[in-house]
């Protein structure tokens, strides 16, 4: 597979991203049988030696070809929140997005890497390993699945949006209210599905396979890359008050949505604006 070209001043780094991705994801294909190294970072928060491998395979890459650029990882990165803004290009990575399903060997799980630049996020690329698809996208210069343009879908009518989530699974004093809220949703839309995955929910939205995609506690690297995707593919992507921008990727709050349904999902949200996790 080539790597997809979006006319864009951003393909060199494109290119480098990709690279990187798919040489992260060749270690995670190598893994097979019991894994043996897995350590607890917090409360069912996982990383295993293939988590380390892949992302050592990432930033190797990522070094050779962009010396000068920062990187922000999740393996090793400290547990303090990373300052929003950039000073120049960095690099923001989740080298296994979706562990425990890896662990378990039930997909998906994804290599996840952005470029920002300053302010923004200007490249993205999720690569979803077991399904071998390659999402990429450049600010102003469109998304693209396998090499292909690709949109939001438009659907216009909570009731017949289909939506993706994650559940709190680290810490649970906001559980009664989330299920109120997730109640609330199941009630009046066609369905609610959980992959454990946040970078494929987002690559998904972003093509229009889901119409929405709502979660709290998500750090950086599980969702720079996505929340691109989908600003690329036509969609919307704030935090659970509305605000676009870097809040949603350094808020640990995502609301995610073809545009269409975006107000009808955060009138649903708006009982956890107050909840991070």
């Amino acid at each position: 597979m080539d790597v997809p070209t979006h006319d864009s001043p951003y393909d060199s780094a494109l290119e480098g991203a990709v690279q990187a991705a798919r040489r992260a994801a060749a270690v995670i294909r190598e893994q097979a049988g019991p894994l043996e190294d897995v350590r607890a970072k917090g409360t069912n928060d996982f990383v295993t030696e293939t988590d380390d491998r892949a992302q050592e395979a990432v930033i190797d890459t990522l070094h050779e070809a962009f010396p000068d650029d920062a990187i922000l990882a999740e393996e090793g990165a400290t547990p303090e929140a990373p300052p929003a803004i950039a000073d120049g290009r960095r690099w923001i990575v989740d080298p296994l997005d979706g562990t425990t399903n890896f662990m378990q060997r039930v997909p998906p799980y994804a290599v996840s890497i952005a470029l920002q630049e300053n302010d923004a996020v200007v490249a993205g690329v999720v690569l979803d390993v077991p399904h071998s698809e390659l999402f990429t996208a450049v600010a102003g210069h469109g998304l693209r699945v396998n090499g292909r343009p690709a949109g939001v879908s438009q659907t216009d009518t909570f009731g017949n949006a289909f939506l993706a989530t994650g559940f709190p699974y680290r810490r649970f004093e906001h559980t009664e209210r989330y299920l109120s809220v997730l109640e609330g949703i199941l009630r009046e839309t066609r369905g609610v599905r959980r992959h454990g995955a946040a970078a494929v929910d987002l690559a998904r939205l972003a093509c229009g396979r889901f119409d929405g995609f709502f979660e709290t506690g998500l750090r950086p690297w599980d969702v720079a890359a996505g929340i691109l995707l989908v600003r690329e593919g036509g969609g919307r992507a704030t935090d659970y008050e509305g605000t676009a921008g870097l809040p949603p990727l350094f808020d640990r709050q995502v609301c995610a949505t073809n545009g269409r349904v975006h107000e009808h999902l955060l009138r649903h949200l708006a009982a956890m604006d107050d909840v991070r996790l």
